[in-house]
C-alpha cells in the first residue's frame, strides 16, 4: 500500500478518535486496564492497543450453504458469508493499521495465479451460549471443505455384473465415465459399496469417496491483503472492500483479508467451504470477532530453515 493510501486510512481514523494521534508505524503503548476505543458510531469495531487487538460486533448470518466470506459487511453478502458486521470496511482497515499490521497484496489470477500476501491476522469468534456460558473458537475451526456437494471420480468402467439403479445414491455417468456422489459418506454405506466388487478401481474409487467426505476444517492463515483504492469517474477514491468483502474464504482481488491459500468462488481450484453447522449459535446471534495482527518482535531473526534430511 502506498505511502498516500495508508495516510489517508490513518487520518480516518485519527478522526474518528477525536483527534488523538496514532501512527501505525509506531502504535503509542496503551496503559495497562485501558479500555477499548470505538472507532465508528455504531461501537462495532473497538481498538484495543493494550491487548493488541480489533475487537468486531457482529451477528451470525449463515449456518447452512456455499462461504465466499468469514465476515461481510452488514446488508451486501449475508447470503455467502457466517458472520456479518454494521461497520464501513475502512473503519476496520484503519484499526488494523492502527496496530501495526501492514498490509500485502491481494490475489493475483493472469498471468499466473499468486495467493493473497500480507501480515498474518489471528481471528477468534466469541458468544454466549443458551445458558450463558462464554464459547469461543480460532475462525478457522468455524468453517470447513464443502461437503453438500457432489463428489466426482473418474473410473474406466463398471465391474461386470454390477448395476447401479437410477435412484441410488451412487450415479454413473457413462458418458463421461464418471461416478458421483452427494454429501457425506458414512462407514456403512462405504462398506455395502465396497461390498458389491473386489475390483481395484471400484475399490479405489468407493474408499476415495469415503476419505474426501470426511470432515476437514479450514487450515490456511488468513492475511491482511489489503484490497485496492479505485478512483470513481469524479475523481474520488473508493476502497473496494466497501462492497462486502470484509474477511474472505474464496479469494478475491478486493479483499481485505484473504485465505493465503488458492481458494476459488467457481470452485476451479478444487476447493469450496460451508459453515460448521453444528458449532454454530443460531443465525442472528452477536458475536465477538478479534482481529489480532501477529507483530514480527523488533530485532527477532527469522527462523532457520529446517535441515535436509540425511540421506
Amino acid at each position: 500500500m502506498s505511502l498516500n493510501v495508508r495516510c489517508l486510512f490513518l487520518a480516518a481514523i485519527v478522526a474518528l478518535l477525536g483527534g488523538t494521534s496514532l501512527r501505525a508505524e509506531d502504535p503509542a503503548p496503551a496503559k495497562a486496564g485501558s479500555k477499548p476505543v470505538p472507532l465508528n458510531k455504531q461501537g462495532t469495531v473497538l481498538l484495543d492497543t493494550a491487548g493488541g487487538k480489533l475487537i468486531l460486533k457482529g451477528r451470525v448470518a449463515l449456518k447452512e450453504g456455499l462461504l465466499e466470506m468469514l465476515v461481510c459487511k452488514a446488508n451486501t453478502k449475508e447470503h455467502e458469508s457466517v458472520f456479518a458486521i454494521d461497520s464501513d470496511a475502512f473503519v476496520i482497515h484503519g484499526g488494523l493499521l492502527a496496530l501495526g499490521a501492514k498490509t500485502g497484496k491481494p490475489v493475483q489470477f493472469q498471468p499466473e495465479y499468486r495467493a493473497p500476501e500480507g501480515q498474518k491476522i489471528d481471528i477468534t469468534v466469541s458468544w454466549k451460549d443458551l445458558e450463558g456460558k462464554d464459547v469461543e473458537y480460532k475462525a478457522q475451526k468455524l468453517v470447513r471443505h464443502a461437503l453438500r456437494r457432489y463428489f466426482i471420480t473418474k473410473i474406466e468402467k463398471i465391474p461386470a455384473g454390477l448395476k447401479l439403479d437410477k435412484f441410488d445414491d451412487l450415479r454413473f455417468d457413462d458418458m463421461t465415465n464418471e461416478l458421483i456422489w452427494y454429501g457425506q459418506m458414512s462407514e456403512k454405506q462405504r462398506d455395502e459399496w465396497l461390498a458389491k466388487s473386489k475390483d481395484k478401481g471400484w475399490q479405489d474409487a468407493i474408499n476415495g469417496f469415503y476419505n474426501r467426505t470426511r470432515t476437514h476444517e479450514l487450515e490456511a492463515d488468513f492475511v491482511f491483503a489489503g484490497s485496492v483504492m479505485d478512483k470513481l469517474a469524479d475523481g474520488s477514491q473508493y476502497y473496494l472492500a466497501e462492497a462486502g468483502n470484509v474477511i474472505c474464504v474464496a479469494n478475491f482481488g478486493d479483499a481485505m483479508i484473504d485465505v493465503a491459500m488458492k481458494s476459488s468462488a467457481s470452485n476451479d481450484a478444487g476447493l469450496e467451504f460451508e459453515p460448521y453447522t453444528e458449532r454454530l449459535p443460531k443465525s442472528g446471534t452477536e458475536v465477538t470477532i478479534e482481529l489480532k495482527p501477529i507483530l514480527e518482535k523488533e530485532g527477532a531473526k527469522p527462523a532457520a530453515a529446517p535441515a535436509a534430511p540425511k540421506k
